[in-house]
């Protein structure tokens, strides 16, 4: 199926989350002084053009099980997923990616399979995604400075794609990276972390339906600044998790570390999972502000996933293994 389409000890704590509840807060109050209080607001980014450019579509999507309908919510506007984004590589600014990732080139693109697995190599994008299934899932995407967003993903089921990989019985997890090209991604030119971006998954965590390799929104080829061409998604875990532009996947027997854990492992557990009853230790986490809404909500356990990966993490202390 073919898609058209420096020292850790170095960071400051200011670049660790930069301006996030800060700015998030005065650009939140500064456009709620003029809209007056119950009004809808657009979004909470910085003023960006009236309209973001759109992608080419993408071919043989079918509807899943997880869509509009059963999850029971709005989409938010596809201006607003795209142009207020965590992307690192492209700067810590929610409009920095927007911004500064035109000219991010995703053709030809590779992905390396390594580690504890039948069928390493590495993989043409193309014949990476070809043996799967191309889904629209929507899902609630949930950031850990407390705003959230229901996307419209399209992608192909990890599970799937590790059962044709076909892992060993050494494969306890799998770990991902993201490409290290600082000519391009201008934001790997500072340490803000420990380049090229890592994040891994214990393998019953990427087993489950839930998680997905995603490759577009809205129908179309995925945005340079959501992670193009291909990025992980797992909706029950806080959005850092879901690493981007993806080049490397390596099976292996012990626990993979992880970015934004190495850089403060007191704020960003492996596990990253979305729960109301452990804050953040600078705020708390128990509610949320999706994006084009005026009020906060009730954060929900697992994002409100909690049926499909609870099981998962029975037996554990979520509040020491967050």
């Amino acid at each position: 199926m073919l898609i058209k389409i420096a020292k850790p000890s170095d960071v400051k704590p200011s670049e660790i989350t930069p301006k996030s509840l800060y700015l998030d807060r005065r650009r939140f109050l500064k456009t709620a002084a003029v809209a007056g209080a119950g009004v809808v607001l657009g979004t909470i980014a910085a003023p960006a053009p009236a309209h973001a450019a759109r992608g080419p579509k993408l071919e043989g999507v079918v509807k899943s099980k997880w869509n509009l309908e059963t999850l029971g919510e709005k989409l938010t506007d596809y201006d607003a997923i795209t142009k207020y984004n965590n992307f690192y590589e492209f700067g810590t600014d929610k409009d920095d990616p927007s911004r500064n990732s035109g000219a991010f080139k995703t053709r030809p693109w590779s992905i390396a399979v390594e580690g504890a697995v039948e069928k390493p190599g590495t993989y043409d994008l193309e014949d990476f995604i070809k043996p799967h299934a191309l889904e629209e899932r929507v899902y609630r995407l949930r950031c850990v400075e407390a705003w959230s967003m229901v996307v419209p993903w399209v992608g192909i089921s990890l599970a799937n794609v590790i059962k044709h990989f076909g892992p060993t019985g050494n494969a306890k997890y799998v770990a991902f990276e993201t490409l290290l090209d600082p000519k391009q991604m201008p934001g790997q030119n500072r340490r803000v972390l420990k380049w090229p971006y890592k994040e891994g998954l214990r393998i019953d965590e990427a087993m489950n339906p839930l998680a997905i390799l995603a490759v577009g929104l809205y129908g179309e080829a995925m945005p340079n600044q959501n992670g193009a061409p291909i990025r992980l998604v797992t909706p029950w875990k806080y959005g850092f998790k879901s690493i981007k532009s993806i080049v490397k996947m390596r099976f292996q027997a012990d626990e993979p570390p992880t970015s934004w854990n190495e850089a403060a492992a007191r704020e960003y557990g492996f596990y990253s999972n979305v729960n109301p009853t452990v804050d953040h230790p600078r705020w708390s986490q128990a509610k949320e502000r999706r994006i084009g809404e005026f009020l906060k909500r009730p954060t929900l356990m697992f994002h409100g996933y909690a049926e499909e990966v609870a099981h998962l993490y029975a037996g554990m202390d979520l509040r020491k293994q967050y």
